[in-house]
């Protein structure tokens, strides 16, 4: 035991790192959900769908006739339904974790990475872990963020030195990727390079006007008309001359003092970091997608899905205490402590900023990003305070009450959570209509009914190969989205939305679609509407503790 001791006080920031990384691969594992999402059930036959016959463009789980489709994660859809039939659900689950650990591992290398800290690395690790878990699921996003993280890593990292191209070649490589896997957040790699070469354009006119340069411009070009004139050309180099000095005394105190709270710095590598970007640009047709990289978000945002699905909404703070604690943090920090940010990292906390309130779902990518903007700025104070260097302040600060401490919190919360989801099942018969699905094909021709079903368990309906009237990939029924030459978009989301929320009365819908069966939750507006008033117009055929299915009595 005192050898083991020993060894601890010896090498205790290798000790605390292997402690980190466990408690980081336990948390990111116990917040892994064992249920899974609506997109899961959807991806597995559209991935098994494109082994089988390729990228055609055409929806073929919907019962609409001639819906085209982007197929906007294809090569994730086609990884998860390899997965899938290696070991089903089960499988599925395995896959989760193992990508929660990984976005865990990577948060952590690369704040450790780019600030040096690894006890700070360690806690924002697992808060930014903790603001993601409700993201954390069977989806492509998911994915996506790893990458993300990746990219940011090699733009910092290019940046320092772009001879280094091994982190060029990664980002022209992570945009390639998110394209093809995810290919409606594949414009967000062109959003988070913006701050970079906004700092260098800003930067670069802020210093055209402090120094005087289109003075000492036209100054030197009157200097050659009068050359051949002795008192006008001494003159104008006496006023040369002055400001020079003028420039050196500005330089000298912008280089010693910093006397500003942004930290206004030129970076002559950004124009190689452009010529990155403007490859990455042309990524987007290395996809069997055609223009869909390109054009996918543009038509999400002028649609009507973002206004209409939860995690679409623009966030409210009042709702999401864990953020507005961030929130209160950075700006406590920027405001109250000596600390200097770099512009680029303030046009990127603002940018990100905006996009969260725009669309809560973006919480992910302010809290990936953010991490490491957040982490510099607490390296920073704790420089300025403490006068140590980093390491210096973490070797005092490793100790056995720091490390015990967090391995407590750390532990508790995880097995919390892993009690929570103990006697869970993947499919949860509530939310998806597990019985009611089997009842459909045993006893219903699904082929040559029109079934008008709800959102939520529409892509549950496609697994068991159920033609749907709606489902999960939202967009397919958008006028954006299907419109085909010679015939107008159809708008089936809003239909839904408006039948859905009694705003259209239902039979409306029934009618315009022709339908003939219908699957609803039992504690759905219209099933209770059906139930009291129009039960003589509807046939009961089936019936569990969650879910009624009704044939519509022929007139």
């Amino acid at each position: 035991m005192k050898d083991f001791l020993n060894i601890i006080k010896k090498d205790k920031k290798f000790i605390f790192e292997a402690i980190a990384i466990f408690l980081i691969i336990l948390f990111s594992y116990s917040i892994a959900p064992k249920i899974l999402q609506n997109d899961t059930y959807y991806t597995i036959p559209i991935g098994n769908l494109i082994m089988e016959n390729g990228i055609d463009m055409k929806d073929h789980f919907s019962w609409h006739e001639d819906l085209p489709y982007t197929y906007p994660h294809w090569l994730f859809d086609v990884g998860l339904s390899l997965v899938y039939k290696l070991g089903g659900w089960g499988a599925i689950y395995v896959l989760v974790c193992f990508l929660s650990i990984t976005l865990g591992l990577i948060i952590y290398a690369v704040n450790q990475n780019i600030t040096k800290s690894k006890l700070i690395s360690f806690a924002i690790t697992i808060g930014v872990m903790y603001l993601l878990k409700g993201y954390v699921a069977a989806r492509a996003q998911l994915f996506t963020f790893i990458i993300y993280m990746i990219v940011i890593f090699c733009i910092e990292k290019f940046l320092e030195n772009p001879k280094r191209i091994q982190y060029g070649l990664g980002i022209i490589i992570s945009s390639i990727l998110i394209a093809n896997t995810h290919s409606a957040v594949w414009p967000l790699l062109f959003i988070i390079s913006l701050p970079y070469f906004a700092e260098e354009i800003i930067v670069f006119l802020a210093d055209f006007i402090i120094y005087k340069k289109l003075k000492l411009f036209v100054k030197k070009l009157l200097l050659k008309k009068y050359k051949n004139n002795k008192e006008k050309s001494k003159k104008i180099t006496e006023q040369i001359n002055k400001i020079y000095l003028e420039n050196q005394k500005i330089k000298k105190v912008r280089e010693t003092e910093e006397p500003y709270k942004i930290k206004l710095k030129r970076n002559k590598n950004v124009k190689w970091l452009f010529i990155i970007i403007i490859i990455c640009a042309f990524t987007g047709l290395l996809t069997p997608l055609k223009d869909t990289p390109y054009t996918y978000l543009y038509k999400t945002l002028i649609g009507s899905t973002t206004k209409n699905i939860n995690e679409h909404l623009p966030l409210t703070l009042a709702n999401d205490i864990p953020i507005m604690c961030t929130f209160i943090i950075i700006i406590a920090i920027l405001t109250f402590t000596k600390i200097k940010i770099r512009l680029s990292d303030l046009f990127m906390i603002g940018g990100l900023t905006y996009l969260t309130f725009s669309s809560k779902r973006q919480i992910t990518m302010l809290a990936l990003i953010g991490s490491l903007i957040l982490n510099k700025m607490i390296v920073q104070a704790i420089e300025i305070y403490t006068k140590e260097k980093i390491q210096n302040f973490e070797q005092k600060l490793i100790n056995y009450l720091t490390v015990g401490i967090a391995i407590i919190l750390v532990i508790g919360v995880s097995i919390d959570f892993i009690k929570e989801k103990k006697d869970i099942f993947y499919v949860s018969k509530s939310i998806y209509p597990v019985d009611a699905s089997e009842w459909i094909l045993n006893n219903l021709d699904v082929n040559n009914i029109k079934l008008f079903n709800e959102y939520n368990y529409g892509s549950y309906l496609i697994f068991k190969g159920i033609p749907v009237f709606i489902d999960s990939r939202a967009d397919l029924y958008t006028p954006e989205f299907n419109k085909t030459k010679g015939k107008a978009g159809r708008n089936v989301f809003m239909d839904f939305i408006n039948v859905s929320g009694i705003d259209t009365f239902y039979e409306n819908i029934f009618e315009k679609y022709g339908i003939t069966h219908i699957i609803l939750y039992k504690n759905s507006r219209i099933n209770m509407i059906i139930n009291k008033a129009d039960s003589e117009k509807y046939n009961e055929l089936y019936s569990d503790s969650y879910f009624v299915i009704y044939e519509i009595v022929k007139k």
